[in-house]
């Protein structure tokens, strides 16, 4: 490799490396990789601006703000309550219950922010339930981080995928003629709760009088409530209609994003729970904005200096010669790395990697779903591969008010991750790799 090759490689490995080992903040660490790349003359400053999706950047930031209104509206806390009383007071069911309502809700909505909407509800109903906090959050932060890939909106993969490849909304339905992320990933993720709640959730005693409990459904609000429900689903409607409107997705989100906050401005006391905008732009990630720019520059600076396209070609033979095997190495040498690596990085970077060997007539699409499946359901290895995790985690220590060892949260998380990823590797194979490797 050249020089400037060289140079680019170096910053990045070291900037992944203070990301993962947490030196020093993440996002500086990110941002000063891209200053490092740009000072040492690997990209300019307008690149590194140009090679950010901006697009996804506005989709994060409007269906975040959407997200955190409904957050107060007190659903995520009335459907709580549903589940409980689904469970017919049986406390393994009402776990498998609301990890199952936490994997829908962050199809629309951020995993960490799904993870902050369940846990106040799911607290009070295990200590009402005597289940044990940590094994019931934990399973809450699985299912927020499992299933944000299965539709196009809910976490940043699958907006990665929209980014590079041109995915949209209904692709993750249904593509090329057969089933694709949702479908799969749904399935996998029912088999994977059968499997956990037979692991670690089937002993409970049952609790015959609910009523005794004394927890209730209740929103204060039902006006507020309506409003945000409403332009939630219909934010998600316009995007599903992206092609149609002819709009990219970050205007329609960022559009439904701001008219919520009109109409709840307008409203005045009459949604009196809604917070003040400035309040609500306060809540939002900004550290994980800026970690995402950053993240879009520094593959933009491996893309500028070829290193992807040399990538590529190293990998290229494995698949020409057999394709199967080769997204067997690609989906299994994924899992165990997202564990400890964070996963946004290594997909965005690998997501550009088939796209380059695609130029040399491999197909991509099988790969790239392989890619985003294992990357996200690996993720929830450790709380290195999945910042969701570090938020589940302490929030279940700050319960029981002591420190969760290492051992015991790999007692939950391995069996999960090795359970989700055998099941989906089996179904991507049969429906996506052995079509194509024929």
């Amino acid at each position: 490799m050249e020089a400037m090759q060289w140079i680019t490689l170096i910053i990045f490995a070291a900037t992944i490396l203070v990301v993962i080992t947490n030196w020093i903040d993440s996002t500086l660490a990110a941002l000063i990789g891209v200053a490092l790349m740009c000072w040492l003359g690997v990209m300019t400053e307008s690149e590194a601006f140009k090679y950010v999706d901006w697009n996804v950047m506005a989709i994060l930031v409007g269906i975040w703000i959407i997200a955190g209104y409904f957050g107060k509206s007190g659903v995520p806390s009335w459907l709580s309550i549903q589940a409980l009383n689904l469970s017919g007071g049986r406390p393994g069911l009402l776990v498998i219950i609301l990890t199952f309502l936490a994997g829908v809700i962050s199809m629309f909505v951020d995993n960490v922010v799904t993870i902050l909407m369940m846990a106040p509800v799911a607290l009070p109903l295990a200590r009402a339930l005597k289940l044990p906090p940590v094994p019931l959050i934990l399973m809450i932060g699985f299912g927020a981080n499992f299933m944000g890939t299965a539709l196009l909106i809910g976490d940043l993969p699958p907006q990665m995928l929209h980014s590079v490849a041109g995915a949209e909304f209904w692709d993750f339905l249904w593509h090329k003629g057969r089933p694709s992320s949702f479908p799969i990933l749904m399935v996998t993720f029912v088999i994977t709760l059968a499997f956990m709640w037979w692991y670690g959730f089937r002993g409970h005693q049952r609790v015959s009088d609910m009523k005794a409990l004394g927890i209730e459904a209740k929103i204060e609000n039902p006006l507020f409530a309506t409003i945000c429900v409403v332009w939630f689903v219909g934010t998600v409607i316009a995007m599903s209609a992206r092609e149609l409107i002819g709009v990219q997705l970050g205007f329609i989100a960022l559009t439904g994003a701001i008219s919520l906050v009109l109409v709840l401005a307008l409203l005045g006391d009459r949604v009196k729970p809604a917070h003040h905008f400035e309040e609500c732009l306060q809540e939002l990630d900004w550290r994980a904005i800026f970690f995402y720019i950053a993240l879009f520059a520094l593959v933009g600076g491996l893309e500028k200096a070829h290193i992807l396209d040399k990538l590529a070609d190293a990998m290229k033979p494995i698949f020409a010669s057999n394709y199967a095997l080769g997204a067997t190495l690609l989906y299994w040498i994924t899992v165990p790395i997202v564990g400890l690596v964070e996963h946004d990085a290594y997909i965005l970077t690998f997501l550009h990697t088939i796209k380059d060997m695609a130029k040399d007539g491999i197909e991509p699409w099988p790969l790239w779903w392989m890619l985003v499946w294992s990357g996200t359901l690996g993720s929830n290895l450790t709380i290195a591969g999945a910042p969701a995790l570090y938020v589940a985690l302490s929030l279940g220590e700050k319960e029981e008010g002591r420190k969760v060892s290492l051992r015991e949260f790999l007692a939950w998380s391995i069996p999960f991750t090795l359970i989700c990823s055998a099941v989906c590797y089996v179904l991507g194979m049969l429906i996506w790799v052995l079509p194509y490797a024929q």
